[in-house]
């Protein structure tokens, strides 16, 4: 076996599964980590970032655009603090990233010495951020507990992992195995009983639903045919928006499945934890429940479902539509002059009330193609993009989940674009949000990345604002905001800032700014902008209780 250093023995068995890029700033710890890199030479694609956040959000931005396995790494200590809000957002998106990170010297881990970026039990905060995190002890060591990480970021429900290796350690030359790489394979089959009651269910339901999340993104095909062959409209709120394209019939946003819940009496909740419709729009007796997940934990967190199936979306999705063939069950005529009309009547809906933001999503649609990326930010547009912007293939609209991580969108749209070169992609912000990442707008600069960032400005966290005057009368505080010219600002990195008024003048900018070799800037101020919660804070429409007398 090859004497190789602890630093060695991680890069280049991560290396062998196949990772083409990793995102990072080198440091005191990870010094080995960067010379085994450079030592690869150009089978790997290095990005380096202005802060760690950074980079872990651009491993979460390539995770999630892709389904391949993110990576970055950071220094321990604050480096690995810095990078947590990017780690609980892949944790809350179920998004495949790898954190490689330093350590103290082994003998001063856990002592409490003051070693150069010592945190107390760095290895348990990774932990409770990760589904699994372990530190390796040796050189030796590091091959196995590589394949353990990828196995667990490659099947079953797939969220973040950790490693850390102590700086000395990763200095050490040991004899090492370095071990071919595995191929996993461990699907997650539904039990064949689970799909014959769900059937039965479904055999005889009037009104049937399908409720979407992200954990149902590779299973569009079999969704589309289970779908048709219910006539039951497919409803997702974020995660799971272009499983089914919305040229479809069958695919209905989020406050069109509301509209419907109420005459609904089978729902098929598919990679989803199905949490709105269960906590806001209400439940009922006369409602059942077939729940599809690969994490069986999720299937009773919330409530308990007529049906639980145990297993992977796209098995378990093509499982049941065979359980209801063999049922005898055969495809029913179509609703789509129904379900059309409840389309065109929802758009109409949103163009009428929410606005400036539609004419600006309908701007940003009519510019991408269909396999183009949007990634959106907590901003009024962005909340707007859940229901109102046309989704037409998976993985192309990228938001942060349930984690909702204000000044999350700049760095995970580079990360995107990096992983999707070839590909178009736009960033939406907030002037507040932007700001936050700014810095990685150098980093687009250095790696001339083609992506049009626009940033609406209107001088405050309006969101905030807007919840502050609801709810206390007007007493707003802490809200404003002094902006830079965001344009100048732009050409001040090296990118290209343009600034535009209208929804008309954004489309041409947003046309010229695909024609650049480097990032495009577009400021738009915003004055004034409808309440896009509207279509998202919605009413209880069932529930077993009786109204009071």
């Amino acid at each position: 076996m090859p004497r190789i250093k602890g630093g060695k023995a991680i890069m280049d068995s991560v290396l062998s599964y196949g990772v083409d890029t990793i995102f990072g700033i080198p440091g005191g710890q990870t010094y080995e980590l960067f010379d085994a890199l450079y030592q690869r030479g150009d089978d790997i694609q290095l990005i380096t970032t202005r802060s760690e956040q950074g980079a872990a959000y651009m491993a979460f931005g390539y995770a999630r655009s892709t389904g391949k396995v993110g990576v970055y790494t950071t220094v321990p200590g604050p480096g690995v603090l810095n990078s947590g809000a990017a780690l609980t957002t892949a944790y809350a998106c179920n998004a495949p990233v790898l954190s490689l990170t330093g350590q103290v010297p082994s003998h001063g881990i856990g002592r409490g010495v003051g070693y150069l970026h010592d945190v107390p039990d760095q290895l348990g905060v990774l932990q409770r951020m990760t589904q699994w995190a372990a530190r390796i002890e040796h050189p030796a060591h590091a091959p196995g507990m590589v394949a353990e990480a990828f196995r667990k970021l490659t099947t079953g429900r797939r969220r973040p992992v950790s490693l850390e290796m102590a700086l000395d350690v990763m200095s050490e030359e040991a004899e090492v195995d370095m071990l071919e790489p595995t191929v996993f394979d461990e699907p997650v089959r539904p039990e064949p009983e689970a799909l014959r009651r769900a059937a039965e269910l479904l055999k005889t339901a009037e009104r049937p639903m399908l409720y979407i999340g992200g954990g149902a993104v590779e299973a569009g095909e079999e969704i589309l045919r289970l779908a048709e062959h219910l006539q039951a409209p497919v409803v997702s709120q974020r995660g799971g928006r272009g499983v089914v394209s919305d040229r479809h019939y069958l695919a209905h946003s989020y406050p069109a499945g509301h509209r419907m819940w109420p005459e609904i009496d089978v729902v098929v909740a598919i990679g989803s934890r199905l949490k709105y419709p269960r906590m806001h729009w209400g439940t009922d007796a006369k409602l059942k429940i077939i729940h599809i997940d690969i994490d069986p934990t999720e299937l009773r967190r919330i409530s308990t479902p007529t049906v639980g199936i145990t297993g992977d979306a796209r098995e378990a999705t093509a499982g049941l539509l065979q359980a209801l063939e063999e049922a005898g069950s055969t495809p029913r005529p179509s609703r789509r002059e129904e379900f059309e009309a409840l389309q065109a009547e929802m758009r109409q809906a949103f163009d009428a009330d929410i606005q400036p933001q539609m004419g600006i999503l309908h701007a940003i649609r009519g510019q991408l193609p269909d396999d183009g990326i949007l990634v959106d930010e907590i901003t009024q547009v962005g909340y707007a993009s859940w229901y109102g912007y046309p989704v037409y293939q998976p993985r192309t609209l990228i938001t942060s989940g349930y984690a909702g991580n204000l000044g999350y969108g700049l760095a995970t749209a580079i990360g995107v674009k990096v992983a999707n070169p070839d590909r178009r992609v736009i960033s939406i912000n907030g002037d507040g949000g932007f700001m936050f990442h700014v810095g990685e707008l150098a980093t687009a600069v250095k790696y001339q990345l083609n992506l049009v960032i626009i940033v609406f400005s209107d001088g405050a966290y309006t969101n905030v604002a807007r919840a502050q005057t609801k709810r206390f009368g007007g007493r707003v505080i802490g809200t404003d905001l002094t902006n830079p010219d965001f344009a100048a600002m732009a050409e001040a990195y090296g990118a290209t800032g343009y600034r535009v008024s209208t929804a008309d003048e954004l489309a041409e900018k947003i046309r010229l700014g695909f024609e650049q070799d480097g990032p495009v800037v577009i400021e738009m101020p915003i004055e004034k902008s409808d309440f896009p919660w509207k279509y998202l804070l919605l009413p209880q429409v069932r529930s077993d209780a009786q109204p009071a007398s």
